[in-house]
Order: C-alpha cells, then structure tokens, then sequence
C-alpha cells in the first residue's frame, strides 16, 4: 500500500496549514470583511482585476521564453539512439475501455441531448477516468509496467491527494479569483462539493501517469542531463528564507491580488521545498545538483499536456470554468490566456512534489 514517506505528514501538515491560514489571515489583519471569502460554492466574482497591459505581457512573455527556450532546444534536438523501444505488450483491453469512455463522455460533454440534461454537469470525472486508463495502457504497451498496475497502492492514494491538493488551489482562488464556474447554479452545496471533488481526484493521476508515459522515451528526455548543474549549497538557510517569502506574500495576496497572483500556482510548491529543504529531504530539485533535469522537465511537460485536455475539454462543456487573468487577459487558447499555460509548468512539478510524498510499499 502507499503510506507517508518519512516526514511526509509533517510537511504536508504543515503545508496545508500554512496555505489556508495566511491568506484568511492577512486579509483579516488588514481589515478587509471575510465574508466573501466564506462563501460556499464559491460562485460570486468580487476580485476587480487590472486590465490587459502590454507591458506586462510582453515582458511575462519574455520571461516565459527565456526559461523555456534552452530546454525546448535540446529536446528538440534530441534523437532516438538506436532501435526504438519495443512495443512490449498488445494494448490492453482496460485501455480500449478508457478510450471509449472518453470519446462518449467528449461528445456528451460537447453535446446538450435534453435526455442527458440531468447529468449534463457530470461529465468531468468520465472523461478523465477514461483518459487515465489511456495513458496508463500506453506506458504498459511500451514498458510493460504502469503505475496503475504495478503500484496500485500508490495509484489509489493518488485520487485521494489529488483532491485535497486541488481543494488548496480553489482556496487560494478565492484571494485573486483567476477561474470561476458556469453551468453548477443548480447545483447545491453538497451536489457540488460531491462533483468537484470527484473532478478533482483525477488530476494527480492524469499528470503522474503522463510523466510515467513521458518517461517511457528515455531517448529522448537524455538530452537534459549533465545540463547546467545547480547546486545550491546551506539548504536549511535557503529553505528558511523561502519558506519567510512566501509565507509573507501568501498574508498579502487577497490584499494585492493583480500582483501576488503568481502566488497561486507557486507557493504550494515552494512550501514544500522549503519545509524539505530545512528538515534535510530530498526535493523536486535535487537531481540539479549532478545536472539532471529530467525530474523537473518531465512533469512540468506532462501538466502542460494534461493542460492541454483540460482547456479543450472544458471549452464546450456546459459546466465549465472562464479566466480573469490580470495584465494578460488577452490571446486566447480555448478559454486560457496563452500566457496562463506557462502556470501548468510549475503546477507539474507541484504534482511530482505531492505525489513524492508518498511511499509504496507493497504495491
């Protein structure tokens, strides 16, 4: 079964507590009525964001490229050494399953068939389910292992991460209001609850079983070692100032929301480096010390895929989710801003920092 690692539970505690208390906190601190924050489902846009600067784009934009661009070039030049990777195994029937599931769930999820209209809001959890079972059916094919298969434990405590992890982001939107729903103003609080917290269960295993299908080209990813090594030295003075910066700004993010929204889509990740760092863990980030970035390159990349599906997916959905996004609210890609894709590459490595806090014993 899956159990904490050591530690574990000390930094996710710790985490959580830190992440839902700051900002409420803050807020009430400065003054400002909690009231709004409090509510339940949280459906009320109450955030007035700054309008698009091109300023700011173009220099987020820049920032985003320069980042990015030294990795996507050594990907891209990569090559397959040698013959490539056998097929191991015929693809797997489960795995035909997920993807008849996701195709019926895409076209009623797309669709509005008045003899569906009562479960048109729950179309969510079988479209991901089904993509799931796809992507753990295609590492099988090449590696002859999956995560769902030969780490069940593991697997299954996934889903049930996954949706606490994904409760803290809805939190914290609540402080900046970056998403907010359409298509659930039937829905009552505890039908709501109930559904999005199903939805939210599969993300976890959507993004650690994209990385584990990423991982199945090693050829590929090889490229990203012995790649500018990063070895950072005094990690509990490191992991003490981190940890007093973002604590400080998640205080102030409901106060100045245009500009700590950032905030949202790193701090969880900080946090739990930090806490690691200080306590002597191994982190996302370890592996950059000899040079190896494929352990922060991987998930990264899997978030933006499963990024991909879930801006497409949603489009059209009849519950779905619309951004207000300061500064960059412009040049759409399904619903997202372009810029606002560049938030799934830390959520990536959020994953993988979650999901290392889990151990698997005995599958």
């Amino acid at each position: 079964m899956a159990v904490w690692e050591r530690n574990g539970a000390i930094i996710g505690g710790v985490g959580a507590t830190l992440l839902i208390g700051l900002p409420i906190g803050g807020v009430f601190a400065w003054g400002m009525p909690i009231a709004p924050y409090m509510t339940f489902p949280p459906r009320t846009l109450y955030v007035e964001h700054a309008p698009f600067s091109w300023t700011a784009f173009l220099i987020l934009g820049a920032t985003v490229a320069a980042v990015c661009l030294p990795f996507l070039v050594r990907l891209a030049r990569a090559a397959e050494r040698g013959a490539p990777a056998p097929w191991r195994l015929p693809f797997p029937w489960w795995g035909w399953l997920g993807a008849g599931v996701t195709f019926v769930s895409w076209i009623l999820a797309w669709n509005r068939f008045p003899w569906f209209d009562a479960f048109q809001a729950y179309t969510f959890f079988p479209l991901w389910a089904g993509y799931i079972l796809v992507v753990n059916a295609l590492t099988m094919v090449r590696t002859g292992r999956c995560p769902m298969v030969s780490r069940p434990g593991f697997f299954t405590a996934l889903f049930a991460l996954s949706a606490a992890l994904w409760w803290c982001f809805e939190y914290l939107n609540r402080f900046v209001q970056n998403w907010h729903y359409l298509g659930i103003e039937d829905l009552g609080p505890w039908q709501y609850f109930l559904n999005a917290t199903l939805s939210f269960s599969t993300v976890l295993p959507a993004v650690i079983g994209t990385a584990e299908f990423l991982k199945s080209f090693p050829n590929r990813f090889q490229s990203l070692t012995g790649f500018f090594p990063l070895d950072v030295r005094h990690h509990t003075r490191w992991g003490w100032a981190v940890l007093i910066c973002v604590a400080t700004a998640l205080a102030g993010i409901g106060i100045r929301p245009d500009y700590l929204f950032p905030l949202l889509w790193v701090a969880p990740l900080l946090i739990i480096i930090s806490i690691q760092a200080i306590v002597g863990a191994e982190t996302v980030f370890s592996s950059l010390k000899h040079g190896d970035w494929r352990p922060v390159v991987v998930p990264a990349l899997a978030a933006l895929i499963c990024g991909f599906f879930w801006e497409m997916w949603n489009y059209n959905s009849l519950a779905h989710w619309e951004y207000s996004v300061p500064f960059v609210q412009r040049f759409h890609v399904f619903e997202m801003p372009v810029l606002g894709y560049a938030g799934y590459l830390p959520f990536g490595l959020e994953c993988a920092a979650v999901a290392g806090l889990l151990r698997n014993r005995g599958g």
